[in-house]
């Protein structure tokens, strides 16, 4: 109940491979798993607790030997004060693992009996009482500065044909079938929009211009604000009829113009580039 959900996504979108609930005996045959297949440093998360038998008596050893082995360990100890872990079990509706029949409190109570040991051995406590989700998330981005590989949102832009369907991982769609097509000239009917005389058709429309301008800045305004609600992946579709004259041109343009804002940028074309 103390959050280790929501720190566990969190770094798993910030680089690191995250598992939940590996049983602490098996800690130093995972770690020994990267050596086989990457030399590159491994940056690993593993969510353990008072669920796993054994743990307890087990993990002192564990970690004495994986220091010896010059594995450098840092332990994250999650800490919520008695309120507010009793309200969050209510609203789960679930029992805590260490009630054993009894009370919340009493396995909360138990429970801290139980970790104290660790939670004095750990490099960080963070007590999640008084946080929200996102403000846990933001904590532990901050915590973990210079340690992950990223944090930059993933932005894909993609076109696509209204009368091929939506496309189902879009977030944000756009409907550019108000632009003038280029389907209905007939030396541009055969080609796609990256071709630069179906690119310079559809930008050299008044309304094309009007329409980009004012929908980057909404994109300026509108993508922090995902970002800060901690979405870590967005896709924006944009779609004309068929999907492969305006909006691969507008998917391009609008790609041109993010591409020095601190997004991961990726651009797909469903039915120009279709698999």
């Amino acid at each position: 109940g103390s959050g280790k959900t929501t720190v566990l996504h969190t770094l798993e979108d910030l680089g690191f491979y995250c598992v939940d609930n590996l049983p602490v005996a098996l800690l130093p045959s995972f770690l020994h798993l990267p050596r086989g297949f990457s030399r590159d440093v491994f940056r690993c998360a593993l969510v353990m607790d008072s669920r796993q038998k054994g743990f307890v008596e087990q993990y002192p050893g564990v970690f004495q030997r994986l220091t010896r082995d010059g594995y450098h360990l840092e332990i994250l100890f999650l800490d919520a004060s008695d309120g507010a872990l009793v309200r969050r079990f209510s609203e789960t509706r679930r029992q805590h693992p260490m009630a054993q029949g009894q009370s919340v409190t009493a396995g909360i109570e138990r429970e801290r009996i139980m970790l104290a040991p660790l939670r004095k051995a750990a490099r960080w406590v963070v007590d999640t009482s008084p946080l929200t989700v996102h403000q846990l998330r933001d904590h532990i981005v901050e915590l973990m500065a210079g340690r992950s590989e990223s944090w930059d949102m993933t932005l894909t832009l993609t076109s696509f044909g209204y009368k091929h369907g939506l496309p189902l991982e879009a977030d944000v769609v756009i409907d550019v079938r108000f632009l003038p097509n280029p389907y209905f000239v007939d030396e541009l009917r055969p080609l796609d929009g990256r071709d630069r005389r179906v690119t310079d058709f559809v930008l050299g429309q008044p309304e094309t211009r009007a329409f980009l301008e004012r929908f980057t800045d909404f994109l300026d305004f509108l993508l922090p604000l995902y970002r800060q609600e901690g979405k870590s992946y967005l896709t924006i579709a944009v779609g004309c009829t068929g999907g492969r004259h305006r909006s691969v041109v507008l998917v391009e343009e609008l790609a041109r113009r993010l591409r020095d804002r601190p997004y991961r940028l990726t651009v797909k074309h469903r039915e120009a580039d279709p698999v």
